[in-house]
């Protein structure tokens, strides 16, 4: 019984830091992170991009606007954020897989590769794929708040309901049951009969 007694305290540790961090199921719900969306802009759509693909220039520019700790990183135009931010649209995104949306057009951008711990670049590529966002509101609005390599060049599939859709928020499950959860609830029945 003292078992069970050390135990309860733990599993509901254990639940408080399950649901805390875990990210959203799907595209367009309250984001856990009021930053998200700054910090993504700041990333991948800033101003004064070097006009070439030309290694010293991107390394340079790396180095005094920060990013060297970042081994990828991908650039899109500012005249794009529209665009962008359209992605986290039924207009201009569709779900692709949990909190994922992709775009319905491809987009042109800029991806440096560096090497790991240095801003030493090992490559500048032009790039044309569709991107696949993490879109969560913040301030009442559905805005990417992290970009996800398309290394397989995915393409949006044209069946999939639009990131923004109101269905796909009435479908996302908003409360897991899992093992942990039923365990717990378990454990405080069994503790809460005993004493």
């Amino acid at each position: 019984m003292a078992a069970l007694g050390a135990f309860l305290p733990l599993a509901v540790c254990l639940l408080m830091g399950h649901q805390t961090s875990a990210k959203n199921d799907a595209p367009c719900q309250l984001s856990k992170w009021n930053n998200g969306y700054d910090t993504f802009v700041r990333r991948h759509i800033r101003s004064g991009l070097p006009p070439s693909l030309n290694q010293n220039e991107w390394e340079k520019y790396i180095r005094e606007n920060g990013g060297c700790d970042r081994p990828t990183q991908s650039f899109l135009s500012t005249g794009d954020l529209d665009r962008v931010k359209a992605v986290c649209t039924s207009k201009g995104g569709a779900v692709h897989k949990e909190n994922l949306c992709i775009s319905r057009e491809p987009f042109n951008f800029v991806t440096v590769r560096s090497q790991p711990g240095t801003c030493g670049i090992r490559s500048v590529q032009m790039e044309s794929k569709h991107l696949i966002l993490a879109c969560e509101e913040l301030s009442n609005q559905c805005l990417p708040v992290h970009f996800e390599g398309n290394s397989a060049d995915a393409k949006p599939n044209n069946n999939a309901r639009g990131c923004q859709d109101t269905r796909t928020r009435d479908d996302a499950p908003s409360f897991k049951m899992t093992w942990l959860w039923l365990l717990s609830a378990l454990l405080v029945i069994v503790y809460g009969y005993h004493h």
